[in-house]
């Protein structure tokens, strides 16, 4: 699986050698997941520079790459063997300074960006790759369950996104995907509201967005609940959300662009006079990282292509009073989508 996904870009680029840095990607082309090493990709030859610490890691996670110890030899030095014209690296990835450190050791050399490449190759799924995804929505869709009960005045945010993730951790995951979203009554206005010290008050939205890796894959979903009795703005901005979630996961299939997908659920957030307080995209990819393409965005011309995983999150958010934001993991298919994601989605006053 690693050998033919590192031939597949050898194959997309005009490089001798392709230089792999990140944890992500050294993942996703050898298996290795110590992060702290540097692939090489070559048509006859895989290798991996790592120190002594990671060598009986690699042996077993990463069986067709060559194990070079990097203390005692450097890529640009074992690169220089054999002067190549065209080195691939990560752009995106390395930093200025090392980057002008393995210009300075192949100074004959011409070096080429190929985040996109890896990126687009990326955001195709195989099955290994959407089984590991579907466990960790699995995961979350458990904790959401779970935590339900315990969504009551008088608890803080901060306990609810610590048992959250703790649940997850208990049945699997080997961690959150990204800090925990527990927003409540007027924070729940905040996207990216990470869990505070606030205690949730009758009357209050409630905003949960979370999700965790499985063997290094991320899932990411939101609900958004009411403690109590819900009001009528409330219902009124929780349905128009729904909505508008609804008719984007409907129009989603292979062959439609990102920018068209946000659009079916802007309009209909528009439409009810609630357009300025959608200030997001409605999703986007999701693997080995929490956000990677493709993205359903305004800008976005991407085609989405079978085995595409993204997320179908609309929102509504007005400071000062709060917020709603619905979200779902799907995989594109031919002819639609599979949600992976199974939470109940009609307004839960509790």
């Amino acid at each position: 699986m690693f050998k033919k996904r590192a031939k597949h870009l050898l194959e997309a680029i005009s490089a001798d050698a392709i230089l792999i840095s990140s944890p992500e990607n050294q993942q996703y082309f050898s298996g290795f997941t110590g992060g702290e090493a540097v692939l090489v990709l070559q048509k006859d030859k895989l290798t991996l520079f790592t120190d002594s610490r990671y060598f009986v890691q690699v042996k077993e996670e990463a069986p067709d790459y060559t194990l070079l110890d990097i203390t005692k030899t450097k890529p640009t030095a074992y690169l220089q063997d054999f002067s190549p014209e065209t080195i691939a690296f990560e752009e995106d990835f390395v930093s200025a300074k090392a980057a002008k450190l393995m210009a300075d050791a192949l100074p004959d050399s011409r070096w080429l960006g190929i985040d996109s490449e890896i990126m687009t190759q990326r955001s195709i799924k195989d099955e290994t790759e959407l089984a590991c995804i579907r466990q960790a929505a699995t995961l979350a869709d458990d904790a959401f369950h779970h935590i339900l009960p315990l969504l009551r005045p008088g608890t803080c945010e901060r306990d609810i996104a610590l048992e959250l993730e703790w649940f997850m951790r208990k049945q699997g995951a080997t961690g959150a995907s990204f800090p925990i979203i527990c927003a409540s009554g007027y924070r729940s206005a905040m996207p990216h509201g990470v869990a505070s010290d606030k205690l949730l008050e009758n009357g209050d939205f409630v905003t949960l967005d979370f999700g965790c890796f499985y063997k290094g894959y991320a899932s990411d979903m939101t609900r958004t609940v009411v403690l109590g009795k819900a009001d009528a703005e409330q219902k009124k901005i929780y349905e128009t959300v729904l909505s508008a979630q609804m008719a984007a996961l409907d129009c989603l299939h292979a062959g439609i662009t990102g920018k068209e997908a946000d659009s079916v659920a802007r309009n209909i957030i528009i439409k009810t006079g609630y357009g300025d307080a959608f200030g997001h995209s409605l999703g986007h990819g999701v693997g080995l990282q929490i956000h990677e393409q493709p993205n359903l965005s305004p800008r976005s011309e991407t085609v989405l292509r079978p085995g595409a995983v993204v997320s179908v999150e609309p929102g509504i958010y007005i400071e000062g009073f709060g917020g709603v934001r619905i979200e779902d993991l799907v995989i594109i298919t031919e002819n639609g989508h599979e949600n992976m994601t199974h939470s109940e989605k009609k307004l839960l006053e509790l």
